[in-house]
C-alpha cells in the first residue's frame, strides 16, 4: 500500500535520514522505534506529506507524491493520512463532534454528512455523551480519543501516530493501545505508531527500528 524508496533528509549538514527503504501493508499496525534523535518522527513526517525528502520517493498505491504540488498534497493529506500526535491538538473553542468535523469540512462534505460522521464515530469510541464537551472538559484519555476519531473522519488509508500515549496515565495508555487493535481488527485501519513504549512495539504486528536515520537488522 505504502512504499518508501531511499528515504534521505538532512537539516542543514545533519544528515537524519540515510536512505530508508520501507513497505507497509493494508491492515498493518507498525511500531517505529529506536533512540532520540535517531529520524523516527522524520520519517513520519515524510510517510504524512508534512515534510518532504531530499530524495527518494514515497508511494501510495504506485502512486508517487512528492511530485505533488503544494496544494494537491494538501488535498492528498486531508483525504489520505489521519494523525493523532501526543497532545491531541485539539482546537480548544470547538466541541468534541466539532473537531471531528473539521477534516470533512476542510474535504468539502456537507454539514449534516459530516455531523452524522462524527456522531458514529463517537459512539463508535464510546464518546457519543461527550460530544458538546470542549477539550478543556474532557479527561486525557477523552482528548486521545477524540484525536483518534478526527484520525478516522475521512476514512484515511494510514493513521500515523507519533507518541500517541506518551502523555497519558498507565490506564489510559492500556485503552488507546486496545482501540487501535479494534479499529484495526473492525475497520481494517494501517496504523504507523512512533514509540518509546516498548509495551505496544512488542504488541505491533512489525516493528521498525531505526538508528541514526537507517534501518537497523
Amino acid at each position: 500500500m505504502i512504499e518508501l524508496e531511499n528515504i534521505t533528509k538532512s537539516f542543514g549538514t545533519l544528515q537524519v535520514l540515510k536512505g530508508i527503504s520501507l513497505s507497509l501493508n493494508k491492515g498493518e499496525i507498525i511500531s517505529i522505534t529506536g533512540p532520540s534523535g535517531a529520524g523516527k518522527t522524520t520519517l513520519l513526517q515524510i510517510m504524512g506529506t508534512l515534510d518532504r525528502p531530499d530524495s527518494g520517493r514515497v508511494l501510495y498505491d504506485g502512486k508517487d507524491i512528492t511530485l505533488l504540488g503544494e496544494k494537491e498534497m494538501s488535498a492528498f493529506r486531508n483525504r489520505h493520512i489521519g494523525f493523532v500526535f501526543q497532545f491531541h491538538q485539539l482546537l480548544p473553542e470547538f466541541t468534541a463532534r466539532e473537531n471531528i468535523m473539521i477534516p470533512m469540512l476542510i474535504a468539502g462534505r456537507s454539514m449534516s454528512d459530516a455531523g452524522a460522521r462524527a456522531d458514529s464515530l463517537l459512539e463508535l469510541l464510546g464518546l457519543g455523551q461527550r460530544a458538546s464537551h470542549k477539550p478543556a472538559e474532557l479527561s486525557g484519555g477523552e482528548k486521545q480519543r477524540i484525536a483518534v476519531a478526527r484520525a478516522l473522519a475521512n476514512e484515511p488509508d494510514v493513521i500515523l501516530a507519533d507518541e500517541p500515549s506518551g502523555s497519558l496515565d498507565t490506564k489510559n495508555k492500556e485503552d488507546l493501545h486496545g482501540l487501535f487493535f479494534r479499529l484495526r481488527d473492525t475497520l481494517g485501519q494501517t496504523f504507523v505508531i512512533v514509540t518509546h513504549d516498548e509495551g505496544l512495539a512488542a504488541l505491533a504486528d512489525r516493528r521498525i527500528h531505526i538508528i541514526d536515520g537507517r534501518l537497523a537488522d
